[in-house]
């Protein structure tokens, strides 16, 4: 009998192994240039997304401070399911939070997220490049993540390029041995390499290389400002957002070749190895620990005659950048006031001593421009100054040189929504954007007067969800939803209009007060009064 069930058992054991499907792999797979890759099929986002793209040559050995080389072709399968390694960077801001599992000087990695189908063609192209002041960051934190935006039918990369003295080191030495005949700027042809990359490989996951719109927040949006004017790259693209920053005095402007070269020279010499063959024998983090013990805050960019032929302004009063729409804009509270204060107290005496020590010589416009009779307005005038120096005004000027500059349309906001408090009373939001431990020795942060520099990112690229630090409100939803609606429409089309949206004019040329969307609750189109100020700092930071 128990011969008989046994056998039973086996035939119906054969019979559902016959009729039942076999396990099917739906890692998707894309054939690009260099080989074949392999990525994650996301089932609850109907998303392919493929991690840890090579696209250039690994920046190390005799090619550490080398423009990226193309990339040679591999054999079989290459493994696109997790984060490369991100680029060499001290915990600088001490906020960031990272999904790579390790960093490393071999960094040169992009990752993308497609909503294509087999098949599918033609969808627009978002490339998004991180923030850190050029000295951290990275294209895996949680916050630059594409799979929000890429449900609404767009094509998203973000790339890793190199930072600090690996990304912007120059030597009389480097430019010598360069076919171009300067260095420095590492980190931004690695930006131009990521772009070309795009150009040859995003047909392979239905994007349109026709329809490539740059962004960046912060040293991304830097970034941008500089990939629209350089001759390597302004031809790659056909639309560009601008989040907080540009590369225009006061905001870390391109140097002159020679002065990129000298401080390089005299920093090598500086910690002890004046010789480029004697730096490219270092360690990786041998390397770093001495750029940090030396506590500099990264290297200039410069004016290498390459990448970035002239200063910015000259280049786009000569209509010589790319002739794309532009949409731009900057926080409402970029830079708490007690930085421009240094820390004393909010009065009328304190602000015009302040005032006449930041600017010697001009110190009588700008207590006319900046209103400071009752400390409500100190406050609000030292906050405006300390944003102000710090990114608004390259920011401005940027937006005013293209809308000036160029046939096609400008599109303006101010983010106005200060996020809400942190879920964990034992965190603190940090400089860079992301939260760290709270120091109980620390003073009490003082209550913001405004949106705080890089607090858009989640709300625009849609991934408040990604920040789980903050109790998010409905309101804050709310926002996401209509900036990312926005940036979305604008990627897609060059308009950010749509429907069920307030309506965004773009800026005249000729508008002394143009309009600019004012994103909070209840986002709206306004006339901009305080303008008069940029046109003040103008003629200041004209002559420096």
């Amino acid at each position: 009998m128990k011969k008989i069930t046994f056998l039973a058992l086996g035939i119906c054991l054969m019979i559902y192994s016959c009729s039942s499907p076999k396990k099917q792999d739906f890692s998707p797979r894309v054939k690009i240039a260099n080989g074949t890759i392999e990525g994650i099929q996301d089932t609850a986002t109907g998303l392919q997304e493929y991690f840890g793209i090579p696209f250039a040559k690994p920046p190390v050995d005799n090619l550490r401070w080398k423009a990226p080389q193309p990339l040679e072709n591999w054999k079989g399968i290459l493994m696109t399911k997790k984060f490369g390694p991100r680029p060499m960077q001290t915990n600088v801001f001490g906020d960031m939070h990272f999904r790579s599992d390790s960093m490393s000087e071999n960094c040169l990695y992009l990752n993308v997220w497609t909503p294509a189908k087999k098949g599918k063609k033609g969808l627009p192209v978002l490339v998004y490049f991180y923030g850190g002041g050029f000295v951290a960051g990275s294209s895996d934190e949680p916050r630059y993540d594409g799979a929000s935006l890429a449900q609404k039918g767009i094509v998203v990369v973000t790339a890793n390029y190199r930072l600090n003295i690996f990304g912007f080191f120059a030597d009389p030495e480097l430019s010598a041995e360069s076919p171009y005949k300067a260095s420095g700027n590492y980190g931004l042809l690695d930006q131009a390499a990521a772009l070309k990359w795009v150009h040859q490989n995003i047909a392979a996951f239905g994007g349109d290389p026709d329809k490539v719109t740059i962004g960046g927040e912060s040293a991304g949006s830097i970034s941008v400002s500089e990939l629209m004017a350089s001759p390597l790259t302004k031809n790659m693209i056909s639309g560009a957002i601008g989040e907080s920053g540009a590369g225009i005095t006061p905001t870390l402007p391109p140097v002159p070749l020679a002065e990129a070269e000298k401080i390089g020279a005299e920093f090598a010499k500086q910690i002890g190895y004046p010789t480029i063959k004697e730096l490219r024998a270092l360690s990786a983090k041998k390397l770093l620990d001495l750029y940090t013990k030396s506590k500099r805050f990264g290297f200039p960019i410069c004016i290498d005659g390459y990448f970035l032929p002239k200063t910015l302004p000259e280049i786009y009063n000569a209509k010589e950048q790319a002739q794309i729409p532009l949409l731009v804009g900057w926080n409402s509270a970029e830079m708490n006031g007690m930085a421009f204060m240094a820390g004393k107290p909010y009065s009328k005496k304190n602000f015009i001593q302040r005032v006449k020590t930041v600017f010697p010589h001009n110190y009588e416009e700008i207590l006319k421009t900046y209103p400071h009779q009752t400390e409500k307005e100190v406050e609000l005038s030292a906050t405006d100054l300390a944003s102000d120096g710090f990114i608004v005004y390259s920011t401005w000027k940027w937006f005013d040189l293209q809308r000036k500059n160029s046939p096609q349309p400008v599109y303006r906001y101010l983010f106005d929504n200060p996020r809400p408090p942190l879920a964990n009373s034992n965190l603190t939001p940090g400089l860079a954007g992301g939260v760290m431990k709270k120091d109980k020795n620390a003073p009490p942060t003082p209550k913001p007067l405004g949106a705080a520099h890089s607090q858009e990112i989640e709300y625009c690229l849609g991934n408040l969800y990604l920040s789980p630090s903050y109790a998010w409100r409905k309101v804050d939803y709310h926002v996401s939803d209509t900036m990312e609606s926005y940036f979305a429409n604008f990627i897609k089309t060059g308009n950010p209009n749509g429907k069920n949206l307030p309506e965004w004019p773009a800026a005249k040329p000729d508008d002394s007060h143009p309009s600019v969307m004012l994103i909070k609750p209840g986002s709206e189109a306004i006339k901009v009064k305080k303008d008069n100020r940029f046109l003040m700092l103008e003629k200041i930071y004209r002559k420096q």
